[in-house]
């Protein structure tokens, strides 16, 4: 699976990037080759997702079994690389951190991201939820039946919102970082949590500006602890690979992963697959991310021959908020 947050490593717009030469990718799914002697629960042949710390863009991936799961009999491998980053980030917020309720609202940016698409059917199974989401206007007739209302990213969302929900919203889910963290805060209901989970407003072009960078952050509001209490609003980050990987927080994830994988089951959920991409089509990929050009996950898949792209089905350029 391609993550926006592939993008800002290989730009290097995040704490501590990997040294060269590295094999990035967070997420993968396929068959069990081998295992480790104490490994129980699987065997060879078993088709499996994982999550890796990097490398997973590979035809071979080792990565402790705690971060492997069985794959469901009616899923695809390119359903299974599309799964466990988004949804696991979507239901993590909204379920563990934001503890969404019946009737409650969601605003979610970049609706029509991999994450975007996962919080929408994430919330399509909680009665009365509604979401506000904001995309690009060219992906809103393909995504306008997966959220209540849709706003284009440009647009002044908050007046928007506010037209429709006077008091604002009960759960702010953010990737893009910047303006929009003051905008998010100010839109939260009392007793409303805001969610930082990721800052794509930080990736500008295909080299790293230190200016663009600088610039997002300065127009990040600075959060004053005692109006957050005399407003009575929560402020909240989440990584979801920080989670994983640097504090050792498997065994909680594991659980979530029953619960999604039981709605998989139930035909609750289902992960939106972009597109299919060779390994030798990495940097065209990454660019469809990188332009925002995407509905849902873009896929690697090592088995697919490369194929010539024609000029008017290449990535499609346009102004959008994308996932984590």
């Amino acid at each position: 699976g391609l993550n926006f947050i592939d993008l800002m490593v290989r730009q290097g717009n995040i704490d501590n990037p990997p040294k060269t030469p590295l094999v990035p990718g967070f997420e993968c799914s396929g068959i069990v080759e081998a295992i480790g002697d104490s490994v129980k629960g699987f065997e060879i042949g078993d088709r499996v997702m994982a999550f890796v710390n990097y490398s997973a863009w590979a035809e071979v991936v080792c990565t402790p079994a705690e971060f492997v799961y069985k794959i469901p009999d009616d899923m695809s491998f390119s359903e299974a690389a599309a799964f466990p980053m988004n949804f696991v980030t979507a239901y993590m917020m909204l379920f563990e951190v934001a503890n969404l309720r019946e009737g409650m609202s969601v605003l979610v940016h970049s609706a029509g991201g991999g994450v975007g698409q996962a919080v929408a059917q994430l919330c399509s199974t909680i009665p009365n939820v509604t979401v506000f989401g904001t995309a690009s206007s060219f992906k809103h007739e393909a995504i306008k039946d997966s959220v209540t209302h849709l706003f284009d990213r440009n647009a002044d969302y908050v007046q928007e919102v506010k037209r429709i929900s006077t008091d604002g919203v009960d759960i702010v889910l953010d990737c893009l970082c910047g303006e929009n963290t003051g905008k998010g805060l100010s839109l939260l209901k009392p007793l409303g949590t805001y969610i930082l989970y990721g800052s794509s407003n930080m990736v500008t072009g295909e080299t790293k500006s230190f200016f663009s960078f600088a610039k997002s952050w300065w127009q990040v509001e600075k959060v004053n602890p005692i109006k957050l209490y005399e407003e009575n609003k929560v402020i909240a980050g989440f990584s979801l690979l920080n989670l994983l990987f640097k504090q050792n927080r498997g065994g909680l994830i594991k659980g979530v992963m029953d619960k999604l994988l039981n709605l998989y089951n139930n035909k609750k959920i289902k992960p939106v697959v972009d597109s299919l991409w060779a390994l030798e089509e990495v940097k065209e990929a990454m660019q469809r991310i990188h332009d925002r050009g995407n509905i849902g996950k873009l896929i690697l898949d090592v088995e697919k021959a490369p194929t010539p792209l024609m000029a008017n089905d290449s990535t499609e350029t346009s102004e959008a908020g994308e996932e984590e």
